[in-house]
């Protein structure tokens, strides 16, 4: 049987899905066969005597450089992967088995398409690692930064924003990150709150891009975040490279993994909740027992390491009863309510109050240089308790009782130093 010449097997060549490139020494394209433009979007015209370096994305260029040095040396390599940017601007993942044609002084190489591939593997370590950071992180903002990370693996995310819906249906941004400031006129207060509502209010993902005059593409993804109890909010990301462009590719990628966030996102939320509901008083939302204890633990930890002084206030209010009684429980509170937020002003943000029950708080004033800056916190506690209270139409007066404590002349331990101040409490009651 003659052997078929090269023009007979060209049209076997053409059904290949595979594509047969022929590039010369200074990497011009000599030949591709039709299938190339399947894979890059160029036809096989276009593509002729085009610069492979100009087609190939920029991070994989001097990789693909030191692998075609192997090849012209005489080192096949029959499974080398990089990135080409096809002609509408997506990036195409191309595994190729190449080698050198000393004869020809070219290389031939078969182009084979592997983005589907490494978008399934990309989005299944996607999801290993969202559903890792949902256990692993400490809060939702940490939660937020570690998906942003995961998301930037994926897709263009240097601007990178999530909104979510409070309880009463507010929008809020926990997180939000522009590393990239360049905005047509009213951009942030139009499109980016427009492609927001549209996603809000239809629950579907939205997709834009646009241009304006002498300056560059902008191109906007938003997509919802849904859970089984429904919109939780929502992942918006922007971006301003028209190679780096959102295609309808990467929403439907964004979709798959904004399935796995919610849940992540409504996991978290929804230890927040139970841990706030096991550490905080649910009426002040202040500190209860349980958080107090873990303070003063630490507390006295660092006190003892420092040789540092700290103070414990015990405090209740006289008159409560009364307002109870007179007034009804409701109305006690919201005096309860009123007086947290008293106390509030009255102490430093890295002081502890907490509420142990009833109309009994203790405060926890730590890093003091001296016992006698304590009694001025509680000399402007009771300035501060002791105006009247206008709740519901009604005006109440109250007075508070306060007991004082110093670590460590009055003890060394939290037993003691609560004893101590209890104890100072009922005495000060004594004097009113």
């Amino acid at each position: 049987m003659n052997a078929l010449s090269f023009p007979a097997l060209g049209k076997y060549l053409d059904l290949l899905v595979d594509t047969l490139c022929v590039v010369d020494k200074h990497g011009h394209f000599l030949y591709v066969s039709p299938s190339a433009e399947h894979i890059f979007g160029y036809t096989q015209a276009e593509m002729m005597g085009k610069q492979m370096l100009e087609l190939i994305h920029p991070d994989d260029r001097q990789r693909t450089l030191s692998a075609v040095d192997k090849i012209v040396a005489g080192e096949p390599q029959p499974h080398f992967e990089n990135r080409y940017i096809r002609k509408d601007g997506s990036t195409a993942h191309i595994m190729w088995s190449a080698r050198w044609s000393e004869t020809d002084q070219c290389r031939v190489a078969v182009a084979r398409d592997v983005t589907r591939r490494k978008q399934a593997e990309a989005i299944q370590q996607a999801l290993f690692a969202i559903a890792e950071a949902s256990l692993n992180t400490q809060d939702l903002h940490t939660l937020f930064a570690q998906i942003h990370r995961i998301i930037g693996e994926l897709l263009p995310a240097d601007n990178f924003s999530v909104a979510l819906r409070d309880k009463n249906s507010a929008i809020n941004f926990p997180y939000v990150r522009e590393q990239v400031v360049v905005s047509f006129a009213n951009e942030r207060g139009n499109t980016s709150n427009k492609l927001l509502e549209q996603v809000l209010a239809t629950g579907e993902a939205q997709l834009f891009n646009a241009a304006h005059d002498n300056q560059p593409l902008q191109s906007w993804l938003g997509v919802p975040l849904k859970s089984q109890t429904g919109l939780l909010g929502a992942l918006i990301l922007k971006s301003y490279s028209a190679r780096d462009k959102y295609t309808a590719q990467s929403t439907e990628l964004l979709q798959f993994v904004s399935t796995q966030i919610a849940a992540a996102v409504e996991r978290k939320q929804m230890m927040a909740r139970l841990e706030h509901q096991a550490l905080y008083d649910q009426l002040t939302h202040l500190p209860n027992r349980t958080l107090f204890y873990d303070r003063i633990h630490s507390a006295i930890a660092r006190a003892k390491r420092n040789s540092g002084v700290f103070a414990l206030f015990y405090l209740d209010l006289n008159k409560f009863k009364a307002v109870n009684d007179n007034h009804g429980h409701a109305m006690g509170d919201l005096l309860l309510e009123q007086v947290a937020r008293r106390l509030e002003h009255c102490v430093r943000e890295c002081d502890t109050i907490a509420r142990f029950g009833g109309d009994e708080f203790v405060v926890l004033l730590e890093n003091i240089e001296q016992a006698e800056q304590s009694h001025c916190v509680a000399e402007k506690i009771r300035q501060s308790l002791g105006k009247p209270f206008q709740l519901a139409g009604i005006t109440l007066e109250i007075a508070p009782s306060i007991g004082i404590a110093h670590f460590p002349v009055h003890g060394d331990n939290e037993n003691e130093l609560l004893r101590r101040a209890d104890e100072a409490m009922y005495s000060d009651k004594q004097r009113e």
